[in-house]
């Protein structure tokens, strides 16, 4: 039995991260072949994924959801992880995407691990150790390498991407932090859908998707429908479901798979061109995660 639920973790997890991935590359083309941006695609993302979460908690997770809205506490708290954790997180990784590709803004995303790293040494008030302090320098030097090709006076990486995929880690560590109380006592999916629900609203009623002039032929109702269902419903689901079977630690490190399917269907699918200096600082940053995720 242990087995087949290991056997059963590393399949949803590797599943999880491609399907996180692809989806990002589902984005680069719809930005790159519609006339849409990342807001208008964050609240696709968030409206859809919401609704579908809150149909799968009314089914299997009843109790729990209506028992996290009955109090204004909880209110409280989901409207702050749906603007400050949802909303930033989307819009900046989408935003990374819209002005540098999938793969570019998923490895940028992956420093979220090093900041998590020393926001622990924060909170429990250490020191870094050498492989952390290692990490950032590898992490730094993976970022100058994708935004200068190696070159200082030379900036490849448009500053909206390099600002937007900086964004995008610090939204992810937002993310991570804010819904634990939530999660822990009422789960992932009634939490989640939620605050993805309240998000997409907040963010309609300000940016009134409904008036923008959007033109979609099948393939990008396909690309939409992919990121909403396999990107953000199914992946979340199934990585889930593994970081349960088989712990987080070996999940961080299959989560790495979600950078590289996004470069490689970035490559391969829309042509992205990548430098040998992109791929080594894909590398030096990937190579962080693995020495943060380590144990001592």
């Amino acid at each position: 039995m242990v087995e087949e639920n290991f056997k059963r973790g590393m399949l949803c997890t590797v599943l999880g991260s491609l399907s996180w991935g692809i989806s990002g590359t589902c984005g680069q083309y719809l930005f790159s072949n519609y006339h849409i941006d990342a807001i208008f695609l964050t609240n696709c993302r968030l409206l859809g994924a919401g609704a579908i979460l809150l149909l799968f908690a009314l089914s299997s997770q009843r109790k729990q959801l209506f028992d996290l809205l009955q109090t204004r506490q909880n209110w409280f708290r989901l409207f702050l992880f749906a603007v400050c954790g949802l909303l930033l997180c989307q819009i900046t990784y989408l935003s990374a995407i819209q002005y540098s590709n999938s793969g570019t803004a998923t490895i940028l995303q992956t420093l979220n691990v090093i900041m998590m790293a020393f926001l622990s040494c924060f909170h429990f008030r250490r020191l870094p150790t050498l492989r952390e302090n290692i990490s950032v320098v590898l992490a730094l030097i993976g970022v100058f390498l994708i935004a200068t090709g190696g070159t200082p006076s030379h900036m490849l990486l448009s500053p909206q991407g390099l600002f937007w995929g900086i964004g995008a880690a610090i939204g992810s560590v937002i993310y991570t932090i804010l819904p634990n109380r939530l999660i822990v006592k009422w789960g992932t999916i009634p939490v989640n859908g939620c605050a993805m629900l309240i998000g997409g609203i907040l963010l309609s009623s300000v940016s009134h998707p409904w008036t923008a002039s959007v033109s979609l032929d099948i393939y990008g109702i396909v690309a939409i429908i992919f990121i909403v269902l396999i990107g953000t419903v199914a992946s979340f689901t199934l990585f889930l479901r593994g970081v349960g079977d088989i712990g987080p630690v070996k999940a961080t490190f299959i989560g790495t798979l979600e950078p590289v399917s996004a470069a490689f269907s970035s490559f391969f699918w829309l042509n992205t061109p990548f430098r040998l200096a992109d791929f080594l600082g894909f590398i030096c940053i990937l190579t962080t995660v693995y020495l943060i995720t380590l144990r001592h």
